[in-house]
């Protein structure tokens, strides 16, 4: 059974920014703020380090960053989707801009991933992207302009509507993630504030100075702006 994801949620990816123990020490550091906040949080792990990761946190959702389509037998340097999940992985990230897949690979792959039981993660670079990639449905679609990534300037209000609202008339189940620039907890606060049930980040904790500071600071204003979301509207129904 796939895990289960509550919003709003939390992201953070390695990407090769952090490798060996230094993958270990931010995932304990989000593993201990997601309890802490109870948020739920994806940790996106570089493939070596997932099931050091998943043994040794009790709060993370694991992603690989990608994988094949192969099933177990012959093959050499593939991405065994059994394999993932057997290192402790509860979903696979797909069409990363730093590793794009074709239309009919996103497919298959979502296909194998469903099998499984394992979370599909999906990035896609356009809101016209986002609403076809909709179509395969997917667990979370993360629309974000390539542009914009590890570029401190997050997308503005009116494309995390539009690309919500793009997604949402495919399938209403489907998360819509936003994490184009995030590099600070004011952006995941405005983030969240505007709607977006989830907010990631990758060079906005890696880069930081001190990343397991900044993963808390990140997690901590997702829960902030929840908090105030809540609070809004029951002093709107009071008011009604």
């Amino acid at each position: 059974m796939k895990k289960k994801i509550r919003t709003p949620f939390f992201e953070v990816g390695v990407k090769n920014y952090l490798y060996g123990d230094s993958v270990l020490e931010l995932a304990k550091a989000a593993d201990a703020a997601a309890a802490k906040y109870d948020i739920d949080v994806l940790f996106l792990s570089p493939y070596t380090e997932i099931r050091r990761v998943a043994e040794n946190t009790e709060h993370l959702i694991v992603f690989a960053p990608y994988m094949d389509t192969l099933r177990p037998g012959r093959g050499i340097a593939d991405v065994l989707p059994e394999a993932v999940k057997a290192a402790g992985a509860s979903g696979v990230v797909l069409n990363h801009c730093e590793r794009p897949m074709t239309l009919i690979s996103i497919r298959e792959t979502i296909k194998r991933a469903d099998e499984l039981e394992l979370l599909t993660f999906v990035c896609a670079d356009t809101i016209e992207e986002a609403k076809a990639l909709a179509q395969f449905h997917p667990d979370i679609i993360n629309p974000e302009p390539s542009e914009l990534i590890g570029s401190g300037k997050v997308s503005n209000l009116e494309f995390i509507y539009q690309s919500t609202h793009a997604v949402k008339t495919v399938y209403p189940d489907i998360l819509v993630e936003q994490a184009a620039g995030i590099s600070c907890g004011e952006h995941v606060y405005r983030t969240i504030y505007a709607g977006a049930e989830g907010v990631g980040a990758a060079s906005g904790v890696c880069m930081a100075l001190n990343p397991c500071a900044m993963v808390d600071e990140m997690i901590c204003n997702v829960r902030k702006a929840f908090d105030d979301i809540q609070a809004e509207s029951q002093t709107v129904r009071r008011v009604l």
